[in-house]
């Protein structure tokens, strides 16, 4: 599922993409998308693009003599499991493209698509970014570290730390492969209780006989979970590659699986958290562990089971048309329900929650990363 890095890339490949180009006409929805029509036209606009969190905000800007004459008008964007964009040739869109903004003549006639193979994605008309999501973990650090410590008095911090960070109200842009990541790094168990591990943060304070250099020096040698919480998902950012496009494929993915640790690889124990998310650690899971639960362990490469009988891999790409990284990896978590309208950001909300057939609602489950499902392409939807 494409969490803040993916957004923050996404973005950056919009405004490469689209630098140059101008648009024109309506902008077209497709009609199998439960989100909203767009009620925008421009004889020539320009599209630019910036992200926040697990956010992305698209500005149509009309250029001057455009008609009829309007405001620019903005869309946020929030990507649910599969969501990217592509830029293709007009007459070759891809498979669910369900938003669709075309360029104006002359010249080849191309469409940048807002592509959603799951339709758990978003878009809402007028820029505002949600409300209730705190600051970004990547562009507003300072912001983000006083937001938490701020308010460790909120009941989610009595939940262990794995679920907690993917509250967005404090974790904005923080999801399930970055929680892995961050917590196997500091070596914290998963479920530990969230305000034990941050309440000592709040303590912490550097020598202030430590020259500006020295505390500096420290902070990178031994950085805290919230300084991780910025600099695990800055790390991703600048493994580069090309981003979102359907140029991009094995090579951007390669070097992202080069570059876990934790999160679904050989080696790694899995757990099912309290909201049916699968989290992966090394060691002792913590004293809030499910009651019942069964940790499982990834087997090494070499005694790895083939497909038929039935081994898990959360990393294998996608195989549908997209070859996004953002799609490759939120398959991993798949489930057919519908996200509703007005999910609490006290969970990841980008995640459909829904009981699995034959479990009783609550009892805990424990499993790997469910193999990527086979879709069937249609022209608009699935």
């Amino acid at each position: 599922m494409p969490e803040g890095p993916e957004l923050h890339l996404a973005s950056r490949f919009v405004n490469d993409a689209c630098r140059g180009l101008v648009f024109g006409g309506c902008v077209e929805k497709s009609p199998v998308s439960r989100n909203p029509e767009v009620p925008f036209e421009s004889s020539a606009y320009c599209i630019s693009s910036s992200a926040r969190g697990k956010e992305l905000r698209l500005t149509l800007s009309p250029l001057p003599g455009a008609q009829p004459p309007r405001e620019p008008l903005a869309l946020v964007f929030r990507f649910g499991m599969s969501g990217s964009f592509q830029l293709a040739p007009s007459e070759a869109l891809p498979a669910h493209a369900h938003l669709r903004f075309y360029t104006a003549p002359p010249g080849p006639r191309l469409a940048l698509c807002f592509v959603d193979i799951r339709r758990f994605g978003h878009w809402d008309i007028g820029g505002e970014w949600q409300p209730g999501r705190g600051p970004c973990v990547l562009l507003e650090y300072e912001q983000f570290r006083e937001n938490v410590l701020r308010n460790l008095a909120d009941k989610v911090f009595d939940k262990p730390i794995c679920e907690a960070l993917l509250d967005q109200r404090f974790f904005n842009g923080i999801g399930n492969y970055l929680r892995a990541e961050i917590l196997y790094r500091l070596k914290i168990p998963p479920f530990e209780k969230a305000r034990e591990v941050l309440e000592a943060l709040q303590q912490h304070r550097p020598s202030p006989e430590l020259t500006l250099s020295q505390k500096i020096r420290a902070k990178l040698q031994n950085p805290d979970l919230l300084e991780l919480c910025h600099s695990v998902p800055k790390e991703v950012v600048q493994l580069g590659g090309k981003g979102y496009g359907p140029e991009s494929g094995e090579e951007d993915f390669a070097a992202f699986r080069a570059w876990l640790q934790c999160y679904g690889m050989p080696g790694m124990s899995s757990l099912q958290d309290g909201r049916g998310r699968t989290i992966w650690f090394q060691g002792d899971p913590g004293p809030l562990a499910p009651k019942g639960g069964k940790s499982r362990k990834k087997k090494s490469k070499g005694a790895q089971q083939g497909p038929e009988h039935g081994s898990e891999d959360p990393l294998l790409p996608s195989t549908a048309p997209s070859r996004t990284r953002g799609a490759q990896r939120g398959l991993s978590e798949q489930t057919t329900a519908w996200q509703p309208e007005g999910t609490s950001l006290s969970q990841d909300p980008e995640v459909p929650l829904v009981p699995k057939k034959g479990r009783r609602r609550g009892r805990p489950t424990t499993s790997g990363p469910r193999r990527p499902q086979k879709i069937k392409a249609e022209n608009g939807g699935t």
